[in-house]
């Protein structure tokens, strides 16, 4: 079975991608199973391109078909912030309570009904011969004012869908799955992946 190598050491991301890339005929490997220890400096200014850059960097090096993703927070009320910044919005070496305080203290004095955010998720599937394909998605809710909730990570205790009553912290795995940003823009690679894998094996 051919691998794909999932470019994150991010344990909430590898626990989701397990999940949601189940059924795959892929062998999920990330770079600690490979023994790969690279950085890729994410800095470039979209979703897209940090997340193609990521990917290509791990497929050339790897030898391996890659999925990278670049994800983050867009608040209304901040102008789209923090964005391609959702990881560093607090500082390089901020951990997700610390990243969850700075947002609140930003939108302290912000009403309700102004709360409005979305998480976005870009995926990028490169191959090693340099082939890249893009697959996104968008997740729309509320900033709530107190983090509640233990499932999930990042933002996850602060992003309240008004459907659920809940944040995204408050609903299993398999209910995050179905309503996430990285939920629908992973159901858009499996589809990639499955025709990759009938090329691997051709």
């Amino acid at each position: 079975m051919p691998k794909l190598l999932l470019a994150t050491t991010n344990r909430g991301k590898l626990r989701e991608y397990r999940h949601l890339l189940k059924g795959l005929p892929f062998a999920l490997v990330t770079p600690t199973d490979e023994g790969i220890d690279i950085t890729v400096d994410e800095k470039e200014k979209t979703f897209e391109e940090n997340a193609r850059l990521k990917a290509a960097t791990y497929a050339g090096f790897s030898g391996l078909v890659t999925l990278a993703d670049d994800s983050g927070l867009e608040v209304d009320a901040l102008d789209g912030g923090p964005g391609i910044v959702s990881a560093r919005f607090a500082g390089e070496q901020a951990s997700d309570k610390d990243r969850v305080e700075h947002l609140l203290t930003k939108l302290k004095d912000v009403p309700w009904e102004k709360r409005t955010a979305k998480f976005r998720c870009v995926i990028a599937i490169a191959s090693p011969e340099g082939r890249t394909e893009l697959c996104d998605g968008e997740c729309q809710g509320l900033i709530a004012f107190e983090p509640r909730g233990e499932n999930g990570f990042g933002y996850d205790p602060v992003f309240y869908l008004p459907e659920f009553d809940r944040t995204i912290a408050e609903l299993s795995l398999e209910t995050k799955n179905q309503v996430s940003h990285r939920g629908e823009a992973a159901r858009k690679a499996y589809v990639v992946l499955e025709r990759l894998a009938e090329k691997v094996k051709a």
